[in-house]
């Protein structure tokens, strides 16, 4: 069903899914922010998620079985989960900032709300055009 949206409609979707996993990610770092020798981890996929929208909509591959390298598409854009290599450790090897993680969370609450609100102004506009604004009544 997905297939049926435009390509701005499967990007907010999955960056929606992409943000939750990184907030989920997020919230484990400030989880263990006491835990001794725990190492933060970070989450990456702003750089992927950019190459898979300037990818040319002509250009589709199709798969005959799971294990094919598929289209480039925003739907296939995955989370690079990491540890973080800017944290500094403490004395017991935690190298949790919680300050910064409680940054990073706000970050990325404001990112997910903007991506939540364009999709609602998207769909807003699919509705209009079929109801309204799509002809003779």
């Amino acid at each position: 069903m997905i297939g049926l949206f435009d390509p701005t409609i499967r990007a907010l979707n999955q960056n929606l899914n992409l943000r939750e996993e990184n907030q989920n990610i997020i919230s484990s770092n400030i989880a263990n922010a006491d835990t001794p020798g725990y190492k933060s981890k970070a989450v990456s996929f702003e750089n992927a998620m950019r190459d898979a929208m300037n990818t040319e909509e002509n250009v589709k591959l199709e798969v005959s079985a799971p294990e094919h390298i598929g289209s480039k598409g925003p739907e296939n854009v995955t989370a690079d989960v990491y540890d973080d290599p800017n944290g500094v450790e403490s004395l017991d090897g935690n190298t949790v900032d919680r300050a910064g993680e409680m940054a990073k969370m706000k970050e990325n609450e404001i990112l997910y709300n903007a991506s939540v609100e364009s999709l609602r102004k998207k769909i807003g506009m699919l509705e209009y055009g079929v109801s309204e604004g799509g002809g003779n009544k």
